[in-house]
């Protein structure tokens, strides 16, 4: 009798609590709508931003683009008509990675005077009080061609960018990798460097400090091969408790397979030996999940992965959709095997 009349008393207390109890907020995945791949992810000002390719690659031109006979040019003559209508970039911000606002066309292909189409894998970074969002463009098949790696630049990360340089950073293939897929990694001794390479190739190269070209490598070289086993393309790279870590995607972009895998160093320049896949498909969640990006809160060892899916009700290799779970590490510094999600992560205001 006297137990229930303790649980009499203290039922509306109890019931109270429950009702001022706050639902958790998620993410859910993906985290916009829209066909979206290649995010790459960062913070700034505590804001979080995501800069992804605009995925829909069917082969029609937009009426309303503006181009010069040069540019035109080059699109009358790709070899890839799907990607005609990859021109632009749109990003997205957020504050608690739950609630994400779109920034239309921070760059347009219409301010790239040596671009045409196949505006691809976005990388952005902070220098100073400006913002250079590195690009590939026009899917170029050889050193004839015109196209490859290129800046941009503005004083706000939502844009509008500008071409930065007038031409291409990165035109040729060096060590054979096709210039696309740039990450620019500013590493802890104050230096930046550029990551990139499709084709199973992996190139870094010492940027300048005012990012207009390349600082040569002791032996003379502008650039050094650091492909590990099984590298395809999507270079990322972070610094943890001292320890450099590359990761990459794996497999065809457009099959159910591509996936992340990842090796570690002590030195950007390697040498780089693979450990191992972390991220792939979930046949009862998503497909082809790849192409990522890694963002770290500052002061916390918390490590979210930001990267692209495919859903299961599509084959079009262009369905992809931008995706966030979090990423975990073991006591030994390795990466554990990512749990791709529907629910996402919870609300994590900065």
């Amino acid at each position: 009798m006297r137990s229930l009349l303790l649980f009499l008393l203290l039922l509306p207390a109890a019931f109270a609590c429950a009702q001022d109890a706050k639902p958790v907020k998620n993410s859910g995945n993906p985290l916009f709508p829209g066909w979206y791949a290649d995010p790459e992810a960062t913070i700034y000002d505590h804001t979080y931003w995501i800069f992804p390719t605009w995925s829909d690659g069917e082969p029609a031109d937009d009426p309303q683009l503006k181009l010069s006979d040069f540019q035109s040019n080059i699109r009358k003559n790709t070899i890839n008509p799907q990607y005609l209508r990859q021109t632009f970039f749109d990003a997205f911000s957020s504050t608690d990675l739950v609630n994400w606002q779109k920034h239309p066309r921070v760059l347009d292909v219409e301010q790239i005077s040596w671009a045409g189409y196949a505006l691809w894998a976005p990388s952005v970074i902070r220098k100073g009080k400006e913002y250079f969002l590195f690009f590939g463009a026009n899917d170029i098949q050889n050193d004839n061609q015109p196209g490859g790696i290129g800046v941009a630049v503005s004083d706000k990360p939502e844009g509008p960018y500008h071409d930065y340089l007038g031409k291409p950073l990165v035109n040729k293939f060096y060590n054979g990798a096709q210039p696309i897929d740039q990450f620019v990694f500013h590493d802890t001794d104050g230096k930046y460097y550029l990551i990139y390479g499709g084709w199973r190739h992996c190139n870094i190269g010492q940027l300048k400090g005012d990012f207009t070209g390349f600082v040569d490598f002791p032996d003379g070289n502008t650039f050094h091969s650091i492909t590990p086993d099984q590298y395809v393309e999507g270079p990322f790279m972070f610094v943890r408790k001292n320890k450099y870590y590359l990761m990459w995607s794996e497999g065809g972009w457009t099959g159910p397979a591509y996936s992340v895998a990842y090796a570690m160093a002590d030195s950007p320049l390697g040498p780089f030996r693979r450990i191992g896949k972390i991220l792939q498909q979930d046949p009862e969640i998503a497909t082809g999940a790849g192409h990522h990006s890694v963002i770290n809160l500052p002061g916390t060892d918390e490590w979210y992965i930001v990267y692209h899916r495919r859903p299961l009700t599509t084959r079009n290799g262009h369905h992809r959709q931008t995706c966030l779970d979090k990423m975990l590490f073991d006591d030994k510094g390795l990466i554990l095997p990512v749990k791709i999600t529907k629910e996402g992560v919870a609300e994590r205001p900065l």
